[in-house]
């Protein structure tokens, strides 16, 4: 069933399934059991994070009966975000799958999306949920896919990619991205930071269709849709903000300049046709808006510079690790 590739270090390489968990007594055990049945050698960890029900105790039972490799993680920060951040610190492999604890995504299509990473063709696989049409089918959450589309299409407009599906919770990733992520944010904006970054550092990003089911009776969604949109979009914004600075600054200087220009044009005409200027509130507003969007533009230069400087050191970073 298990085909790995030879790791780094000449040996078979280690696989870590990662399922970070929040209330799910209902569903914890299915899905350890599903996992453990598609990749009997993978340490299975549960990051616990902060469960009120018995999915601690579930998930420990579980491992423990199914003898397998792994364990749980108790994480206390609230939010996804946190229990993916501290899974990849402390957890040590070749390969890393990340799944959510739900049973939405089958362990039985892990093996396919292992392949790119394990044969060297990705650092990231995504199991892309939309392509297949089961997330339409099987999603009852309002608007919650029509969020989806709007971040999607965001994110390739900026990034100039053709990526289906941004937020995928379901994903492999080789050793050399898991180590060079930092992970900054908290919550379910995890997987829309993480495409970000693999777009802005030119990972390899690829995208597999996977089936996908609505959670079981019983078992509640974590996600709010408008909240959690909010979020998503906030993090673009910063994502923005330190990534594509120029842009970002350039635009607000740009529409800055132009609100300045529309209110000197009156009192321009004014001086014209009076030689004399009547608004001097209205000159003062114009002349104050142009200096703002001199201040941003200077602003977008310096950062854009900066984030120029962070991607070359980023690429030495890499080379150096290459290296060793």
């Amino acid at each position: 069933m298990q085909n790995f590739s030879d790791s780094p270090n000449g040996g078979p390489a280690s696989v870590a399934v990662v399922l970070p968990a929040y209330n799910e007594e209902l569903t914890i055990e299915g899905t350890v059991r599903d996992f453990h049945s598609a990749l009997p050698d993978a340490a299975i960890w549960v990051i616990n994070n902060r469960s009120a029900d018995k999915t601690e105790a579930i998930a420990r039972e579980t491992l423990r009966s199914l003898g397998c490799k792994g364990g749980v993680i108790n994480e206390q920060r609230p939010g996804k975000g946190n229990a993916v951040r501290r899974a990849f610190i402390e957890i040590d492999a070749d390969v890393y799958i990340l799944a959510d604890a739900d049973m939405t995504y089958p362990a039985s299509e892990v093996v396919a999306l292992m392949e790119p990473v394990l044969s060297g063709a990705a650092d990231m696989v995504v199991g892309d949920r939309h392509s297949a049409g089961n997330y339409a089918a099987e999603n009852k959450r309002a608007f919650h896919g029509f969020g989806n589309m709007i971040v999607r299409d965001l994110v390739n407009g900026l990034f100039r990619s053709k990526l289906a599906d941004i937020m995928s919770g379901y994903r492999v990733f080789n050793r050399r991205f898991v180590k060079n992520y930092p992970i900054l944010v908290e919550g379910f904006e995890i997987e829309t930071d993480m495409t970000l970054h693999a777009l802005d550092k030119r990972f390899r990003i690829v995208e597999l269709p996977v089936n996908y089911k609505d959670r079981p009776d019983g078992s509640v969604s974590k996600l709010n849709t408008f909240s959690d949109g909010m979020k998503v979009l906030f993090t673009i914004g910063n994502i923005l903000r330190h990534y594509r600075p120029m842009l970002f600054f350039g635009t607000a200087a740009a529409l800055t300049m132009l609100a300045g220009l529309l209110a000197g044009l009156p009192v321009v005409m004014e001086f014209l046709e009076y030689r004399y200027i009547l608004h001097v509130p209205l000159a003062i507003l114009a002349t104050g808006l142009e200096i703002v969007s001199a201040v941003l533009f200077a602003i977008a230069l310096l950062l854009d510079s900066i984030s120029h400087q962070d991607r070359r050191n980023f690429e030495r970073q890499l080379l150096d690790q290459a290296s060793r």
